[in-house]
């Protein structure tokens, strides 16, 4: 029998202290994808334990090429905590990750909780409003390398967000134009569109998964509807900015010296 306490320790700690390991597949813990929503769970449980509380969702693979490279059939999802928000404009060290790539995405606030299955209306009939947004993600897996449950197992490879200012759920957000830039210098150029051909599409998507393990999208909760773009790689001393179509800006830093380097 698997033990998925001492599976979520390894890669609970490999994110808390930003060490990279191994594949759980090519280290006696070839999983399967419901084994990996288990080991994901125990895994948050443990930071959960030292003080962080749920934040929200985050979805990957909600590119439809994406799913096709993948041999996938369905979107996977992560867990977000509180501890992994980035204020806008601030600066992250990264000392504190693996690999961290950033993606631009749009983020739901949510007002009420969503659950099941539902249609796009009735999904952004829960949001309260929406904004632009980066997630930062990074794979502790050595060399980015990783299978599909190796990436569901690390949590989704969900690091740390960073939200603009808030709009209104009215605004059409079906094709918005977006512009990812690395120091004042587009990396990333897309659209909205590129999210399911709707960005809804994933809140609902996140509503059907969750309430398959008997959970549900709570009020206050953000949702991470996916990376509209290829991820950007990050180097010390980054400033990086989303500029999205009729939401603004959203955007951090990198430190260009590591923890106690000058």
């Amino acid at each position: 029998m698997r033990d998925f306490q001492a599976i979520a320790t390894i890669v609970d700690d490999a994110a808390r202290f930003a060490k990279a390991i191994p594949q759980l597949s090519l280290s006696g813990h070839d999983l399967d994808l419901d084994e990996a929503y288990r080991v994901q769970a125990a895994s948050l449980a443990r930071r959960y334990q030292r003080g962080e509380t749920p934040s929200g969702v985050k979805m990957g693979f909600t590119s439809r090429a994406k799913q096709i490279q993948m041999g996938l059939s369905d979107m996977i999802w992560g867990r977000l905590t509180d501890a992994m928000r980035v204020e806008d404009g601030g600066e992250i060290e990264l000392a504190d990750y693996v690999h961290p790539r950033a993606e631009p995405e749009i983020a739901f606030l949510l007002k009420k909780p969503l659950s099941g299955k539902v249609t796009l209306v009735e999904a952004m009939n829960c949001v309260e409003a929406i904004a632009p947004a980066i997630e930062i993600i990074d794979s502790r897996y050595e060399g980015f390398k990783f299978n599909l449950p190796d990436v569901v197992a690390d949590n989704t490879s969900s690091s740390s967000y960073v939200t603009g200012s808030w709009f209104s759920p009215a605004t059409d957000i079906s094709n918005l134009g977006m512009s990812l830039e690395i120091n004042g210098r587009p990396v990333q150029v897309g659209s909205s569109a590129a999210i399911l051909n709707h960005p809804a599409r994933a809140l609902a998507a996140a509503s059907r998964l969750l309430a398959e393990q008997n959970l549900e999208l709570e009020a206050g909760w953000i949702l991470m509807a996916g990376g509209a773009t290829a991820a950007q790689a990050l180097m010390p001393g980054d400033h990086v900015r989303l500029q999205m179509q009729e939401l603004g800006m959203v955007g951090f830093s990198v430190a260009a010296a590591a923890k106690g380097e000058k």
